[in-house]
Protein backbone atom coordinates (compact mmCIF):
# COMPACT_ATOMS: atom_id res chain seq x y z
CA UNK A 1 0.00 0.00 0.00
CA UNK A 2 1.52 3.71 -1.10
CA UNK A 3 1.93 5.68 1.93
CA UNK A 4 0.27 9.28 2.56
CA UNK A 5 3.04 11.16 1.69
CA UNK A 6 4.21 9.36 -1.58
CA UNK A 7 0.60 8.69 -2.66
CA UNK A 8 0.00 12.35 -4.78
CA UNK A 9 3.01 11.51 -6.95
CA UNK A 10 2.68 7.77 -7.29
CA UNK A 11 -0.89 8.68 -8.40
CA UNK A 12 -0.27 11.19 -10.91
CA UNK A 13 2.65 8.64 -12.53
CA UNK A 14 0.12 6.27 -12.90
CA UNK A 15 -2.66 8.55 -14.57
CA UNK A 16 0.57 9.94 -16.85
CA UNK A 17 1.23 6.33 -18.12
CA UNK A 18 -2.18 6.16 -19.36
CA UNK A 19 -2.51 9.13 -20.62
CA UNK A 20 0.71 8.62 -22.58
CA UNK A 21 -0.81 4.93 -24.05
CA UNK A 22 -4.29 7.46 -25.09
CA UNK A 23 -1.78 9.50 -27.14
CA UNK A 24 0.20 6.39 -28.72
CA UNK A 25 -3.16 5.17 -29.75
CA UNK A 26 -4.26 8.48 -31.18
CA UNK A 27 -0.94 8.90 -33.01
CA UNK A 28 -0.66 5.65 -34.85
CA UNK A 29 -3.46 6.50 -37.12
CA UNK A 30 -1.49 9.07 -38.35
CA UNK A 31 1.76 7.47 -38.92
CA UNK A 32 -0.31 4.53 -40.89
CA UNK A 33 -2.49 6.95 -42.91
CA UNK A 34 -0.90 6.14 -46.43
CA UNK A 35 -0.92 2.25 -45.82
CA UNK A 36 -4.96 2.66 -44.87
CA UNK A 37 -5.33 4.87 -48.45
CA UNK A 38 -3.83 2.35 -50.16
CA UNK A 39 -5.73 -0.55 -48.77
CA UNK A 40 -9.34 1.12 -49.22
CA UNK A 41 -8.19 3.61 -51.87
CA UNK A 42 -9.56 6.54 -50.12
CA UNK A 43 -8.79 10.43 -50.52
CA UNK A 44 -7.54 12.62 -48.63
CA UNK A 45 -11.01 14.13 -46.95
CA UNK A 46 -11.93 10.24 -46.69
CA UNK A 47 -8.75 9.66 -44.20
CA UNK A 48 -9.24 13.05 -42.36
CA UNK A 49 -12.22 12.30 -41.68
CA UNK A 50 -11.12 9.34 -39.68
CA UNK A 51 -10.23 11.84 -36.82
CA UNK A 52 -12.99 14.33 -37.43
CA UNK A 53 -15.21 11.41 -36.95
CA UNK A 54 -13.18 9.95 -33.70
CA UNK A 55 -13.15 13.19 -32.18
CA UNK A 56 -16.78 14.48 -32.84
CA UNK A 57 -18.03 11.15 -30.92
CA UNK A 58 -15.32 11.72 -28.47
CA UNK A 59 -16.78 15.43 -28.01
CA UNK A 60 -20.28 14.28 -27.90
CA UNK A 61 -19.46 11.68 -25.57
CA UNK A 62 -17.70 14.69 -22.76
CA UNK A 63 -20.49 16.49 -21.98
CA UNK A 64 -22.16 13.30 -20.11
CA UNK A 65 -19.03 12.32 -18.77
CA UNK A 66 -18.31 15.56 -16.99
CA UNK A 67 -21.35 15.89 -14.84
CA UNK A 68 -21.21 11.87 -13.80
CA UNK A 69 -17.51 12.71 -12.20
CA UNK A 70 -18.54 15.70 -10.25
CA UNK A 71 -21.01 13.33 -8.83
CA UNK A 72 -19.92 9.37 -8.25
CA UNK A 73 -16.78 8.14 -8.32
CA UNK A 74 -13.79 9.65 -10.90
CA UNK A 75 -11.62 6.48 -10.63
CA UNK A 76 -13.89 3.81 -11.34
CA UNK A 77 -15.50 6.05 -14.60
CA UNK A 78 -11.31 6.15 -15.85
CA UNK A 79 -10.47 2.69 -15.50
CA UNK A 80 -14.46 1.71 -17.32
CA UNK A 81 -13.51 4.25 -20.06
CA UNK A 82 -9.67 2.74 -20.40
CA UNK A 83 -10.99 -0.91 -20.74
CA UNK A 84 -13.62 0.53 -23.57
CA UNK A 85 -11.03 2.22 -25.44
CA UNK A 86 -8.34 -0.41 -25.38
CA UNK A 87 -10.92 -2.76 -26.83
CA UNK A 88 -11.92 -0.99 -29.13
CA UNK A 89 -8.34 -0.65 -30.26
CA UNK A 90 -8.03 -4.52 -30.57
CA UNK A 91 -10.83 -4.82 -32.76
CA UNK A 92 -8.72 -3.02 -35.51
CA UNK A 93 -7.82 -6.92 -35.91
CA UNK A 94 -11.07 -7.50 -36.97
CA UNK A 95 -11.26 -4.42 -39.09
CA UNK A 96 -11.20 -4.74 -42.88
CA UNK A 97 -13.23 -1.90 -44.47
CA UNK A 98 -13.21 1.73 -44.69
CA UNK A 99 -17.13 2.28 -42.79
CA UNK A 100 -15.86 -0.55 -40.04
CA UNK A 101 -12.54 1.88 -39.39
CA UNK A 102 -14.88 4.93 -38.93
CA UNK A 103 -17.19 2.69 -36.85
CA UNK A 104 -14.17 1.80 -34.33
CA UNK A 105 -12.81 5.16 -34.19
CA UNK A 106 -16.60 6.22 -32.39
CA UNK A 107 -15.84 3.63 -29.90
CA UNK A 108 -12.35 4.40 -29.56
CA UNK A 109 -13.61 8.44 -28.43
CA UNK A 110 -16.32 7.67 -26.79
CA UNK A 111 -13.92 5.44 -24.37
CA UNK A 112 -11.26 8.13 -24.31
CA UNK A 113 -13.12 11.03 -23.43
CA UNK A 114 -14.03 9.37 -19.86
CA UNK A 115 -10.05 9.95 -18.87
CA UNK A 116 -9.56 13.12 -20.82
CA UNK A 117 -12.45 14.86 -18.73
CA UNK A 118 -11.96 13.45 -15.55
CA UNK A 119 -8.19 12.67 -14.63
CA UNK A 120 -7.14 16.39 -15.09
CA UNK A 121 -9.63 17.10 -12.35
CA UNK A 122 -7.90 14.48 -9.89
CA UNK A 123 -4.65 15.87 -10.91
CA UNK A 124 -5.47 19.39 -10.11
CA UNK A 125 -7.20 18.09 -6.02
CA UNK A 126 -3.79 16.11 -5.26
CA UNK A 127 -1.33 19.19 -5.80
CA UNK A 128 -1.50 22.97 -4.43
CA UNK A 129 -2.63 26.10 -6.85
CA UNK A 130 0.64 27.24 -6.85
CA UNK A 131 2.21 24.09 -8.48
CA UNK A 132 -0.43 22.85 -10.62
CA UNK A 133 1.66 24.01 -13.72
CA UNK A 134 4.68 22.17 -13.28
CA UNK A 135 2.49 19.29 -11.87
CA UNK A 136 0.50 19.60 -15.30
CA UNK A 137 3.35 19.94 -17.52
CA UNK A 138 4.04 16.56 -16.27
CA UNK A 139 0.71 14.99 -16.62
CA UNK A 140 0.64 16.62 -20.49
CA UNK A 141 4.10 15.48 -21.27
CA UNK A 142 2.29 12.35 -22.35
CA UNK A 143 0.59 14.36 -25.26
CA UNK A 144 3.33 15.33 -27.28
CA UNK A 145 5.67 11.72 -26.17
CA UNK A 146 2.47 9.99 -26.97
CA UNK A 147 2.23 11.32 -30.12
CA UNK A 148 6.24 10.88 -30.75
CA UNK A 149 6.29 7.56 -29.49
CA UNK A 150 2.86 6.40 -32.00
CA UNK A 151 5.11 7.76 -35.12
CA UNK A 152 7.52 5.62 -35.34
CA UNK A 153 5.80 2.73 -33.44
CA UNK A 154 2.99 3.11 -36.23
CA UNK A 155 6.37 3.59 -38.73
CA UNK A 156 7.98 0.13 -38.05
CA UNK A 157 5.08 -2.23 -37.06
CA UNK A 158 3.13 -0.51 -39.95
CA UNK A 159 5.27 -0.86 -42.75
CA UNK A 160 6.95 -4.44 -41.43
CA UNK A 161 3.82 -5.95 -40.03
CA UNK A 162 0.62 -4.55 -42.10
CA UNK A 163 -1.32 -1.09 -40.56
CA UNK A 164 -3.76 -2.88 -38.24
CA UNK A 165 -0.22 -4.55 -35.80
CA UNK A 166 0.57 -1.35 -34.14
CA UNK A 167 -3.20 -1.17 -32.95
CA UNK A 168 -3.11 -4.18 -31.91
CA UNK A 169 0.36 -3.54 -29.66
CA UNK A 170 -0.61 -0.27 -28.32
CA UNK A 171 -4.33 -1.50 -27.25
CA UNK A 172 -3.17 -4.42 -24.39
CA UNK A 173 -1.44 -2.29 -22.04
CA UNK A 174 -4.77 -0.07 -21.26
CA UNK A 175 -6.37 -3.10 -19.40
CA UNK A 176 -3.75 -3.55 -17.21
CA UNK A 177 -3.23 0.42 -16.29
CA UNK A 178 -7.17 0.53 -16.00
CA UNK A 179 -6.75 -1.85 -13.34
CA UNK A 180 -3.97 -0.60 -11.07
CA UNK A 181 -6.43 2.82 -10.67
CA UNK A 182 -8.96 0.87 -9.11
CA UNK A 183 -6.85 0.44 -6.10
CA UNK A 184 -6.36 4.13 -6.48
CA UNK A 185 -8.15 6.52 -4.05
CA UNK A 186 -9.72 9.60 -5.01
CA UNK A 187 -8.84 12.58 -3.60
CA UNK A 188 -11.37 15.33 -2.09
CA UNK A 189 -12.48 17.76 -4.21
CA UNK A 190 -11.21 21.34 -4.11
CA UNK A 191 -9.02 19.88 -1.21
CA UNK A 192 -6.25 23.04 -2.01
CA UNK A 193 -8.82 25.46 -3.32
CA UNK A 194 -8.09 28.96 -2.28
CA UNK A 195 -10.43 30.92 -4.73
CA UNK A 196 -13.73 31.42 -3.03
CA UNK A 197 -17.44 30.56 -4.79
CA UNK A 198 -19.02 32.73 -7.39
CA UNK A 199 -22.11 32.25 -9.34
CA UNK A 200 -19.10 31.94 -12.56
CA UNK A 201 -16.96 29.80 -11.03
CA UNK A 202 -19.23 26.98 -9.15
CA UNK A 203 -22.34 26.47 -11.67
CA UNK A 204 -22.19 25.60 -15.07
CA UNK A 205 -24.32 28.32 -16.16
CA UNK A 206 -22.11 30.87 -14.78
CA UNK A 207 -19.54 29.36 -17.41
CA UNK A 208 -21.28 31.74 -19.86
CA UNK A 209 -20.35 34.95 -17.97
CA UNK A 210 -17.11 33.44 -16.58
CA UNK A 211 -14.36 35.50 -18.91
CA UNK A 212 -11.51 33.74 -17.56
CA UNK A 213 -13.00 30.06 -18.91
CA UNK A 214 -14.14 31.58 -21.93
CA UNK A 215 -10.80 33.03 -23.09
CA UNK A 216 -8.89 30.21 -22.34
CA UNK A 217 -11.17 27.75 -23.64
CA UNK A 218 -11.34 29.86 -27.26
CA UNK A 219 -7.87 30.31 -27.31
CA UNK A 220 -6.97 26.66 -26.62
CA UNK A 221 -9.28 25.94 -29.41
CA UNK A 222 -7.18 27.31 -32.05
CA UNK A 223 -4.23 25.81 -30.64
CA UNK A 224 -6.43 22.49 -30.67
CA UNK A 225 -7.05 23.37 -34.58
CA UNK A 226 -3.53 24.44 -35.45
CA UNK A 227 -1.68 21.23 -33.25
CA UNK A 228 -4.49 18.81 -34.67
CA UNK A 229 -3.99 19.78 -37.97
CA UNK A 230 -0.14 19.79 -38.20
CA UNK A 231 -0.21 16.08 -35.93
CA UNK A 232 -2.55 14.23 -38.32
CA UNK A 233 -0.57 15.45 -41.12
CA UNK A 234 2.76 16.42 -41.01
CA UNK A 235 3.77 12.62 -41.81
CA UNK A 236 2.24 12.57 -44.50
CA UNK A 237 3.54 16.16 -45.69
CA UNK A 238 7.21 15.42 -45.34
CA UNK A 239 6.56 11.65 -47.74
CA UNK A 240 4.68 13.05 -50.08
CA UNK A 241 5.74 16.68 -50.34
CA UNK A 242 9.83 16.75 -49.32
CA UNK A 243 11.31 13.44 -50.48
CA UNK A 244 11.13 11.27 -47.39
CA UNK A 245 10.32 8.42 -46.90
CA UNK A 246 7.16 7.52 -44.52
CA UNK A 247 9.49 5.85 -42.04
CA UNK A 248 12.09 8.73 -42.25
CA UNK A 249 9.16 10.73 -42.18
CA UNK A 250 7.59 9.22 -38.61
CA UNK A 251 11.27 9.10 -37.17
CA UNK A 252 11.71 12.75 -37.97
CA UNK A 253 8.82 14.33 -36.88
CA UNK A 254 8.18 11.55 -34.00
CA UNK A 255 11.55 12.73 -32.46
CA UNK A 256 11.14 16.10 -32.60
CA UNK A 257 7.69 16.23 -31.32
CA UNK A 258 9.35 13.95 -28.38
CA UNK A 259 12.40 16.15 -27.69
CA UNK A 260 9.83 19.75 -28.30
CA UNK A 261 7.29 17.79 -25.91
CA UNK A 262 9.48 16.51 -23.31
CA UNK A 263 10.99 20.02 -22.98
CA UNK A 264 8.53 22.73 -23.45
CA UNK A 265 5.65 20.61 -21.74
CA UNK A 266 7.81 20.78 -18.28
CA UNK A 267 9.05 24.16 -18.88
CA UNK A 268 5.82 25.51 -20.06
CA UNK A 269 4.77 24.71 -16.56
CA UNK A 270 7.74 25.68 -14.89
CA UNK A 271 7.57 29.16 -16.35
CA UNK A 272 4.04 29.67 -15.32
CA UNK A 273 4.11 28.93 -11.48
CA UNK A 274 7.64 30.98 -11.40
CA UNK A 275 5.55 33.67 -13.62
CA UNK A 276 2.61 33.60 -10.90
CA UNK A 277 4.01 35.39 -8.07
CA UNK A 278 4.34 38.42 -10.06
CA UNK A 279 1.20 38.61 -12.21
CA UNK A 280 -2.07 36.60 -11.82
CA UNK A 281 -2.49 36.01 -15.81
CA UNK A 282 1.40 34.37 -15.96
CA UNK A 283 -0.45 30.98 -17.41
CA UNK A 284 -2.12 33.18 -19.80
CA UNK A 285 1.30 34.91 -21.04
CA UNK A 286 3.10 32.18 -21.70
CA UNK A 287 0.97 30.28 -23.57
CA UNK A 288 -0.28 33.76 -25.67
CA UNK A 289 3.37 34.39 -25.81
CA UNK A 290 4.14 31.36 -27.37
CA UNK A 291 1.47 31.14 -29.96
CA UNK A 292 2.34 34.77 -31.02
CA UNK A 293 6.14 34.06 -31.60
CA UNK A 294 5.39 30.05 -33.01
CA UNK A 295 3.66 32.15 -36.26
CA UNK A 296 7.04 33.01 -38.16
CA UNK A 297 8.37 29.98 -37.62
CA UNK A 298 5.63 27.81 -38.97
CA UNK A 299 5.90 30.06 -42.29
CA UNK A 300 9.71 28.98 -42.39
CA UNK A 301 8.92 25.41 -41.21
CA UNK A 302 5.98 24.74 -43.44
CA UNK A 303 7.05 27.14 -47.01
CA UNK A 304 10.86 26.31 -46.76
CA UNK A 305 12.21 23.45 -48.55
CA UNK A 306 15.93 24.39 -47.35
CA UNK A 307 18.26 23.39 -44.33
CA UNK A 308 15.94 25.75 -42.30
CA UNK A 309 13.32 23.22 -42.66
CA UNK A 310 13.89 21.08 -39.82
CA UNK A 311 15.12 23.49 -37.24
CA UNK A 312 11.92 25.40 -37.78
CA UNK A 313 9.82 22.52 -37.85
CA UNK A 314 11.62 21.76 -34.27
CA UNK A 315 11.28 25.44 -32.80
CA UNK A 316 7.61 25.88 -34.39
CA UNK A 317 6.50 22.13 -32.30
CA UNK A 318 8.39 23.50 -29.26
CA UNK A 319 6.25 27.57 -29.42
CA UNK A 320 3.29 25.96 -30.21
CA UNK A 321 3.53 23.00 -27.02
CA UNK A 322 5.08 25.24 -24.38
CA UNK A 323 1.17 26.52 -23.93
CA UNK A 324 -0.16 23.43 -22.88
CA UNK A 325 0.32 22.75 -19.36
CA UNK A 326 -0.35 26.39 -18.36
CA UNK A 327 -3.17 27.28 -20.42
CA UNK A 328 -4.60 23.47 -18.65
CA UNK A 329 -3.97 25.18 -15.24
CA UNK A 330 -5.83 28.64 -16.69
CA UNK A 331 -8.78 26.30 -17.04
CA UNK A 332 -8.73 24.34 -13.72
CA UNK A 333 -8.53 27.71 -11.74
CA UNK A 334 -10.74 29.78 -13.83
CA UNK A 335 -13.88 27.16 -12.26
CA UNK A 336 -14.56 25.86 -8.79
CA UNK A 337 -13.68 22.42 -8.19
CA UNK A 338 -16.87 21.15 -7.67
CA UNK A 339 -18.40 22.04 -11.09
CA UNK A 340 -14.83 21.19 -12.55
CA UNK A 341 -15.14 17.95 -14.11
CA UNK A 342 -18.37 19.16 -15.90
CA UNK A 343 -16.02 22.74 -17.03
CA UNK A 344 -13.56 20.32 -18.65
CA UNK A 345 -16.20 18.32 -20.45
CA UNK A 346 -17.40 22.28 -21.91
CA UNK A 347 -14.01 22.94 -22.59
CA UNK A 348 -13.38 19.61 -24.13
CA UNK A 349 -16.44 20.00 -26.59
CA UNK A 350 -15.49 23.49 -27.70
CA UNK A 351 -11.78 22.80 -28.07
CA UNK A 352 -12.15 19.85 -30.24
CA UNK A 353 -15.75 21.27 -31.56
CA UNK A 354 -13.88 24.61 -33.09
CA UNK A 355 -10.06 22.76 -33.18
CA UNK A 356 -8.96 19.53 -34.47
CA UNK A 357 -12.01 17.70 -35.50
CA UNK A 358 -12.13 20.36 -38.11
CA UNK A 359 -8.69 20.75 -38.85
CA UNK A 360 -8.16 17.70 -40.19
CA UNK A 361 -10.74 17.16 -42.89
CA UNK A 362 -10.01 20.75 -43.69
CA UNK A 363 -6.56 20.39 -44.76
CA UNK A 364 -7.34 17.10 -46.19
CA UNK A 365 -10.25 18.99 -47.91
CA UNK A 366 -7.72 21.57 -49.61
CA UNK A 367 -5.09 19.27 -50.28
CA UNK A 368 -7.50 17.19 -52.48
CA UNK A 369 -8.49 21.06 -54.46
CA UNK A 370 -5.04 22.48 -54.26
CA UNK A 371 -1.86 20.84 -51.65
CA UNK A 372 -0.93 20.10 -48.61
CA UNK A 373 0.90 23.55 -47.85
CA UNK A 374 -2.29 25.19 -49.05
CA UNK A 375 -3.70 23.31 -46.56
CA UNK A 376 -1.55 24.75 -43.82
CA UNK A 377 -2.24 28.16 -44.16
CA UNK A 378 -5.61 27.37 -41.93
CA UNK A 379 -3.35 26.12 -39.01
CA UNK A 380 -1.20 29.33 -39.08
CA UNK A 381 -4.22 31.50 -39.04
CA UNK A 382 -5.59 29.50 -35.87
CA UNK A 383 -2.47 29.81 -34.36
CA UNK A 384 -2.27 33.80 -34.88
CA UNK A 385 -6.09 33.78 -33.30
CA UNK A 386 -5.51 31.55 -30.02
CA UNK A 387 -2.30 34.45 -29.42
CA UNK A 388 -4.83 37.23 -29.52
CA UNK A 389 -7.71 35.33 -27.62
CA UNK A 390 -5.12 34.95 -25.04
CA UNK A 391 -3.64 38.33 -24.66
CA UNK A 392 -7.44 39.44 -24.46
CA UNK A 393 -7.89 37.09 -21.47
CA UNK A 394 -5.25 37.70 -19.13
CA UNK A 395 -6.93 40.56 -17.46
CA UNK A 396 -9.30 38.11 -16.71
CA UNK A 397 -6.96 35.37 -14.94
CA UNK A 398 -8.16 34.66 -11.31
CA UNK A 399 -5.70 35.97 -8.22
CA UNK A 400 -4.79 32.29 -6.49
CA UNK A 401 -3.05 31.40 -4.11
CA UNK A 402 0.62 31.53 -4.36
CA UNK A 403 2.29 28.98 -2.00
CA UNK A 404 1.41 25.50 -0.02
CA UNK A 405 2.44 21.67 0.06
CA UNK A 406 1.84 18.86 -1.68
CA UNK A 407 -1.35 17.17 0.57
CA UNK A 408 -1.38 13.57 1.76
CA UNK A 409 -4.10 11.27 1.67
CA UNK A 410 -4.84 8.71 4.51
CA UNK A 411 -6.50 4.89 3.15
Amino acid sequence: MTSARAYPKTALALLTALNLLNYIDRSVLNAVQPLIQNEFHVSDAQIGRLTTVFLVFYTMAAPFMGPLADRYSRKLIIAFGAFAWSGATLLTAVTHSYNALLIRHTLVGVGEASFVTISPTVVADLFPESIRGRVLGVFYLAIPVGFALGYPIGGYFGTHFGWRAPFLLAGGPGFILGALVLFMADPPRGQFDSLKETAERRTVVGLIRNPAFITATLGMAMMTFAQGGLLVWMPTFLSRMRGYTLLQANNLFGGIIAADGTVAALAGGWLGDRLLPRTKSAYYLVSAASMGLGIPVMVVALYNRGPAMVPGIALAGFLLLLNTAPLNAAVINSVDAHIRATAIAVNLFAIHFLGDALSPWLIGKISDQSSLESGFVSTVVATALSSAILFYGMKFAPQVAVGGKVGTITH
